[in-house]
């Protein structure tokens, strides 16, 4: 997976951080408030894809999906209201609740160690990689995104969103980069799919909230069940380097499976307390 490779290529939500599920609880309570009354986060989730997939190419899609919420729901509020309505009610969770998936940070710091290149591509908005990088009290304990990513290119700095290849064009002319020369993690349909529009490898990052994890073709590249998977490949990369032959590989393969699944059992424990401390 790494042979040949000098520059990592992220997404972020869903990828490198743990979010997807906490816009999912924003805008339930966005919903709520607007007076669309108690929604179910999937469905909500579902919609909110739908839409930002079909404006991908609209200069301000999260607008455009606040105007859909006030029509769809009937709400007395503006779209810009509403716009800003959501953000009021997600600046606590940016801040304080939103951390890497389970060892990300680990795997980020392993690749920087190794020499690669690493960049952000997300469709987030500027002003909320911001309150990642400068304010958000996980990420800067863990793995401060100033410190390992550069360029981190956000909604605003492209025209055109994801499945559209824009973004890695950007960040390919900007490292001097060929695209064979990149690795991109992505955990939606969609990312995969501006992955290969721009001609480069991608692996797929299970993420439990994403609507389409499961419609990942099965020949695109795993990163094992969650982000702590991603040390696998990583490790067996190791692993052969050292000269312990191919069945270092699945040793380790193994082992990055089973901590995967006990870090996936502290994280729903960890989700559900977090749940409650805001609930």
């Amino acid at each position: 997976m790494f042979g040949g490779k000098k520059t990592i290529i992220f997404d972020m939500d869903g990828t490198l951080i743990d979010s997807v599920g906490v816009w999912n609880a924003v805008d339930v309570e966005l919903v709520k408030r607007i007076g669309g009354g108690e929604r179910d986060s999937g469905d909500l989730q579902r919609q909110r894809d739908a839409l930002l997939r079909e404006r991908a190419a609209s200069p301000d899609p999260y607008g455009d999906y606040c105007a859909y919420l006030k029509e769809n729901y009937a709400s007395p509020l503006t779209a810009d209201e509403i716009h800003r309505l959501r953000y009021r009610i997600a600046r606590d969770f940016l801040e304080n609740v939103v951390d890497y998936k389970p060892r990300a940070d680990e795997f980020v710091k392993a690749l920087k160690a190794r020499g690669f290149r690493l960049a952000i591509a997300t469709a987030t908005r500027r002003g909320t990689v911001d309150i990642y990088r400068t304010v958000n009290r996980n990420i800067l304990a863990k793995a401060p995104l100033d410190e390992y990513f550069a360029p981190v290119y956000a909604r605003e700095d492209v025209r055109a969103m994801k499945p559209d290849p824009e973004v890695y064009f950007r960040i390919l002319g900007d490292l001097g980069a060929a695209p064979a020369e990149c690795l991109i993690f992505e955990d939606s349909l969609v990312g995969v799919e501006s992955a290969r529009n721009a001609g480069i490898e991608a692996a797929a990052v299970y993420d439990r909230s994403a609507p389409d994890a499961r419609s990942l073709n099965s020949n695109i590249m795993m990163a094992t069940f969650d982000a702590s998977g991603m040390l696998a490949p990583l490790l067996g990369g190791m692993v052969v380097d050292a000269g312990w032959g191919y069945r270092g590989v699945f040793v380790t393969t193994a082992v990055s499976i089973a901590l995967c699944g006990c870090c996936m059992l502290i994280d729903g424990l960890r989700q559900r307390q977090r749940a409650q401390e805001h609930g």
